[in-house]
């Protein structure tokens, strides 16, 4: 068992609580989201840091120190990093 010194097993516990409920909003109901698409036309990458940045920026100011924009950022880095893995992949079977 770890002992985690700031509390990683709670939070990550909380980021998939949160990642979990974006599903139920009312942009995640169709088959495909708008993120889909962005991803699948190639400009992924772009989109995620763009919103990482912009949720960064964010933090403390639109609606103070909102643990939302926190999760919105780990919520992007992880699709961030699917969309990494996926490239990966896929210029890896390329080869």
């Amino acid at each position: 068992m770890i002992n985690y010194k700031f509390n990683e097993d709670k939070i990550l516990n909380e980021v998939k609580a949160y990642v979990g409920n974006t599903y139920d909003q009312h942009y995640a109901n169709g088959k495909y989201q708008a993120t889909d698409m962005i991803i699948d036309s190639g400009y992924g990458e772009g989109f995620c840091i763009g919103n990482i940045m912009k949720y960064a920026m964010r933090f403390g100011k639109k609606n103070g120190k909102d643990n939302k924009d926190l999760m919105k950022i780990i919520h992007y880095a992880i699709i961030a990093l699917y969309v990494n893995n996926k490239n990966r992949t896929e210029s890896e079977e390329k080869k």
